[in-house]
């Protein structure tokens, strides 16, 4: 819960008090002031506990108060098999890419709150270790189902904090669902090995847990990627520290709510909400035997230098860039409808879209058709928002250093505006804008590779054409 206090804008003072009797909850002040200067007023507050609830922030302008609703609990900590208040005085609004709307808000955890998370995985993981894997998998037989049972919600959920379609939501459920099967099969594939390799000399192989070990997740998928690793490593007799990204934390705590009913003893699975300074944190705590990151490139690769230097195993899986060869004898048809999904699924914001197309001798009729079905996906319809405001401001710079004539500017579909309660809000929606780019060659500037590479995260589409001879 955060308290806000506005006064006016007049000339500066040397003294603000402020009342506030009867405050036993943790409530985080933050004074408003457009001078950035002591306000100019004597004010005296005074606060009743009852008048606010876990779901609501209030102003305080000049005396008068105002609410803010938010349509979730504030998002704490999962340690222990309860939610948990970090120690935290930061803390981060968890906003909609649809509309704008908040959420909730997610504090950002210290490394004392870590450190907390991670002793109880210690201790959880005596028993849960030496608990058998074909009952340890039950519990993941039952998730199973719970996932199943409760699609919609988690769809619902995940289009909410992420802005992605709701099939496309309910797509990703249905992959976590799929993992979390794999997750079952792990009695039947870690059997390990024995062999003679000698008279009496045996050779064995066995699989075993190896202690508390962390997860880092991103924010494209709330629920898939937290479900690549929660299944397989408590399956395999684990206690795990989860990093949600600050943006969409919701998911995963839906997620270990459902692991608790299914029956996870407490303690097992904890999760640990922050930004940099807790991915630091994990790369460096000895008691955090593992880690694994999805993410950027960059961030990946100093997440591994960061944890391997301090002797932990580390799987950091960063971005892609993929680019799709068009001949002439490729199918119009499918070739379009393919390259179209291809770049916009998921607004462009996973690994796996295509950001560039080469489109190599006579495709004209071929780059045509995309231009035809690129048309057809409609921001808000059939193509979701991208993670946040920064996020669409970097996709028009990114289409600004490409260059767009007036003419391809015009066939751009518009950008959704809605009015909120704090103004004007543009929503995060971005169009699709195939781009062509006619007979480069060999020796002229192609597009700045930095340009390139941003476009991928902007669900924009670049046609290079290039002709043959040239």
């Amino acid at each position: 819960m955060v308290l806000y206090f506005k006064f006016p804008d007049v000339a500066y003072y040397d003294l603000l008090i402020l009342r506030i009797p009867h405050l036993t909850h943790p409530y985080n002040l933050i004074l408003l002031n457009s001078y950035n200067a002591i306000p100019s007023v004597y004010c005296v507050v005074d606060f009743v506990k009852n008048q606010i609830t876990n779901s609501k922030d209030t102003i305080y302008t000049n005396n008068k108060m105002e609410t803010i609703s938010m349509k979730y609990p504030e998002t704490l900590n999962y340690v222990g098999g309860k939610m948990v208040a970090g120690k935290a005085n930061r803390f981060m609004e968890v906003i909609s890419p649809i509309d704008g709307a908040v959420l909730s808000r997610v504090a950002l955890s210290t490394k004392e709150d870590l450190n907390d998370a991670v002793e109880i995985a210690k201790k959880a993981f005596v028993t849960w270790s030496a608990t058998s894997i074909k009952e340890r998998v039950q519990i993941f037989y039952r998730y199973r189902a719970l996932l199943e049972k409760n699609m919609l919600e988690l769809s619902q959920l995940v289009q909410e904090e992420n802005g992605k379609t709701l099939d496309e939501a309910r797509a990703e459920i249905e992959k976590s669902m799929e993992l979390t099967e794999f997750a079952c099969s792990l009695p039947q594939l870690i059997g390990g090995e024995i062999l003679e390799v000698s008279r009496g000399v045996e050779c064995r192989t066995d699989y075993c847990p190896i202690g508390v070990v962390a997860s880092i997740v991103p924010f494209n998928f709330p629920s898939m990627v937290p479900n690549w690793t929660i299944p397989n490593a408590i399956a395999l007799g684990n206690t795990m520290i989860l990093k949600p990204s600050e943006k969409v934390p919701l998911s995963s705590l839906k997620i270990a709510a459902l692991l608790k009913e299914a029956g996870l003893p407490d303690g097992v699975l904890n999760i640990v909400n922050g930004d940099r300074e807790i991915v630091e944190a994990i790369c460096d705590h000895p008691g955090i035997e593992a880690v694994s990151f999805v993410g950027s490139t960059k961030v990946a690769k100093a997440v591994y230098r960061r944890a391997s230097s301090n002797l932990k195993r580390v799987l950091a899986l960063g971005g892609a860039k993929n680019h799709l060869l068009v001949l002439p004898d490729a199918h119009p048809m499918m070739t379009a409808t393919n390259v179209t999904a291809s770049m916009s699924g998921c607004a462009g914001q996973r690994c796996m879209a295509a950001s560039a197309m080469v489109a190599v001798g006579k495709v004209d009729h071929i780059i045509d058709q995309i231009c035809v079905e690129a048309k057809k996906v409609i921001p808000g319809v059939n193509l979701g928002a991208v993670i946040s405001k920064e996020a669409k401001d970097r996709i028009k710079e990114s289409t600004d250093q490409i260059g767009f004539s007036a003419q391809e500017v015009q066939t751009v579909l518009p950008q959704l505006v809605k009015t909120t309660s704090s103004g004007m809000f543009a929503v995060n929606y971005v169009s699709v804008i195939p781009v062509l780019v006619e007979g480069i060659k060999e020796q002229q500037a192609i597009i700045d590779a930095q340009a390139v590479e941003i476009a991928n995260l902007k669900n924009d589409i670049i046609a290079i054409k290039r002709k043959i001879g040239m």
